[in-house]
């Protein structure tokens, strides 16, 4: 039998260069983003760049709309990533093996705000908060953001419990150990990477969140409003695009970290991965 490895170098150098030429593509912005930000020149976008400089980063992190919105962002992807974590580990724990009426319309509801356009999502939350008179706010923007940072978490952690034998679960209660003991001991060994790769997700998710934020924030400003607000601002280009590169990284470590948890954990079962 040929091992997967034999099959993937039999695909063909075209469909590689296309593969390869597609992701340069979509990187490609990214790239002149990250170099702009150490442009010398404060408006323009010559090319070749006149010169490199750190002078923007440093005037970037000297002004307090920019930290603030830093720190809004922090705190609001922190709490997003907490409530999904407890709400969708538990709803995982319910859903994963029992069967029940109505377990498909539950499932297809914890899947929904993430599934449909962010438009829907954010309009909808912002027609719930009116109806309860809820004014816009910081935990306004949490709960709309944790909405959709619940299917991540829940995702993750239903898969692992898939992979893992309920049979650990039962020996430990043969055992005496009662249930917050076999979940400390037995359980949450088992589901630990997808708990912290779904809320490292989730975090990622949340930071970077801009459509549903619109919607549900009011008077706050998060990062990714403040970048939005900078669009009409051409003499701040050169501090826009240090944001936005802080935002790319922000964004893209925790997902290679993510990816790097949950690597290899693909036909694991009953071992602690």
């Amino acid at each position: 039998m040929r091992s997967d490895h034999a099959l993937h170098d039999q695909a063909p150098r075209w469909l590689k260069w296309l593969a390869f030429g597609g992701l340069g593509f979509l990187h490609f912005p990214i790239l002149v983003i990250f170099l702009y930000a150490f442009n010398v020149e404060e408006s323009a976008y010559s090319f070749p760049l006149k010169g490199f400089t750190l002078r923007w980063i440093y005037e970037t992190f000297a002004r307090p709309d920019v930290l603030s919105a830093i720190w809004l962002s922090v705190k609001i992807a922190s709490l997003a990533t907490l409530v999904a974590l407890v709400l969708g580990t538990m709803a995982a724990a319910a859903l994963y093996r029992r069967h029940f009426l109505g377990k498909e319309a539950i499932t297809l509801m914890l899947i929904l705000p993430i599934a449909l356009p962010g438009i829907i999502t954010g309009i909808a939350l912002l027609s719930a908060f009116r109806l309860a008179d809820v004014p816009p706010s910081f935990w306004t923007i949490a709960i709309g953001h944790a909405t959709f940072c619940v299917v991540v978490v829940y995702n993750n952690v239903i898969a692992r419990f898939r992979r893992t034998s309920y049979s650990l679960i039962e020996a430990s209660m043969d055992l005496g150990a009662d249930g917050f003991q076999t979940f400390r001991y037995v359980v949450l060994p088992q589901i630990a990477t997808a708990l912290l790769a779904g809320g490292i997700l989730a975090f990622a998710l949340s930071f970077d969140e801009i459509i549903v934020t619109t919607f549900t924030a009011g008077t706050e400003v998060t990062l990714p409003i403040w970048l939005l607000n900078q669009l009409t601002r051409p003499r701040d280009v050169p501090i826009t695009n240090v944001v936005a590169m802080i935002v790319m990284l922000i964004t893209m470590v925790p997902i290679f970290a993510a990816y790097s948890l949950t690597r290899g954990t693909e036909d694991v079962a009953g071992s602690g991965k």
